[in-house]
């Protein structure tokens, strides 16, 4: 199983790379609708959906609420000429947040508080909308920063969020097999550990720093970095857990077969869709340097 993660990582990083640096704002926000597409197609088993028409339905749905926003909010419009975020991406990224925090309280209550969103597909329809709309919007947010003066300084912002996510996935796996012995949270992920958990904020605080000492930072950017990293990293926890939750719940192990070694694609951005929006919202808040 290893051996086949390493081998899709190689081959899908380099595309992954050149899709963030050299595809145009538009061809990118297409590229990550369909990434949402796929994401959506994994989530109809989440709600019981076995039929296909229903699972292609749930898929256009989605795609039809990010071409609206689309619409309503075009591309050069998502950031203002102050620098600050369009108020209507505001509200969804903060909609997202507030989501967030309700999947947290779901996640740690779970069982408990299972049966009735478990029970109605409308409720957890809702939840994968609210999951994959904000996270097309918060990476199209983050390409799209300072396009014009700088067409590759959005693609940094969304390789520092990779960085921060999977550095602290990959620490998090090897700390939690090494040492790792008292569990997070058994009833969601049997597998993730308190051990491994802090490893993983630890590795990629450390990776964050190397990357800022060959980008010369000063005190203060680290200060700012790092903390922005600390939160990122506890975020993607729950991201990771909350994915988990709905596919304990659903009675499934993965949810898709796409990536060999890795399941689905929800699996592997399953992270990010809880990152991406906090990370957009704390740049936009806080800046970067």
């Amino acid at each position: 199983m290893l051996i086949k993660r390493v081998i899709t990582a190689i081959i899908l990083a380099p595309a992954v790379i050149f899709a963030i640096f050299y595809l145009s704002l538009e061809q990118f926000s297409l590229l990550i609708m369909a990434v949402m597409a796929i994401g959506a197609w994994e989530w109809g088993p989440l709600m019981g959906f076995e039929n296909k028409r229903r699972r292609i339905a749930f898929v256009v749905t989605t795609c039809v609420l990010i071409s609206a926003f689309w619409y309503m909010v075009p591309l050069e419009q998502l950031w203002q000429a102050d620098g600050s975020l369009n108020s209507n991406v505001s509200y969804v990224l903060w909609l997202a947040i507030l989501w967030w925090a309700v999947s947290a309280t779901l996640t740690f209550m779970y069982p408990r508080c299972s049966s009735f969103w478990s029970s109605h597909r409308s409720i957890r329809g809702l939840f994968g909308w609210l999951t994959l709309v904000p996270t097309w919007l918060a990476f199209v947010v983050l390409r799209a920063s300072d396009y014009q003066a700088d067409s590759y300084h959005g693609a940094q912002l969304i390789m520092f969020l990779f960085l921060m996510v999977w550095s602290a996935d990959i620490g998090a796996y090897f700390v939690g097999k090494s040492i790792g012995k008292h569990k997070l949270m058994p009833q969601v992920s049997p597998g993730k550990t308190m051990e491994g958990f802090i490893g993983g904020v630890i590795f990629a605080c450390i990776l964050v720093c190397v990357a800022g000492f060959f980008l010369n930072w000063q005190l203060q950017q680290y200060l700012l970095v790092v903390g922005v990293t600390g939160i990122i990293t506890t975020i993607s926890v729950l991201g990771d857990l909350n994915e988990s939750m709905f596919k304990r719940q659903a009675g499934i192990k993965d949810s898709g077969s796409i990536l060999p070694g890795h399941g689905g694609v929800l699996d592997r951005i399953d992270s990010l869709t809880a990152t991406a929006p906090v990370f957009a919202l704390c740049y936009a808040l806080l800046g970067w340097s």
